[in-house]
């Protein structure tokens, strides 16, 4: 089984912001974590560099933990963050 596989059965919830821009990026990113039981991962799909800075940085700020932030190919990275507790 390819790696990527592997990875999304860890993934409870998909988010693609990829179209969103700032402030909208985290805004996004935030309904769909407040839909989410603690504990829970989210992996967000995001494209610039202002979300690849605030997205991690605001989640963090909101005590969820960022598991892995991995930059693809044409400027799109993949966030994955876990839900902190309630």
């Amino acid at each position: 089984m390819p790696q990527e596989q592997r990875m999304d059965e860890t993934v409870d919830h998909h988010l693609d912001i990829t179209a969103e821009t700032c402030p909208m990026t985290f805004v996004r990113t935030r309904l769909a974590l407040d839909r989410m039981r603690p504990g829970q991962v989210l992996q967000v799909l995001m494209k610039g560099e202002e979300p690849r800075r605030n997205v991690p940085r605001t989640a963090t700020e909101q005590g969820h933990a960022v598991l892995e932030l991995v930059e693809l190919e044409g400027g799109l990275a993949r966030l994955r963050l876990r839900k902190g507790p309630a």
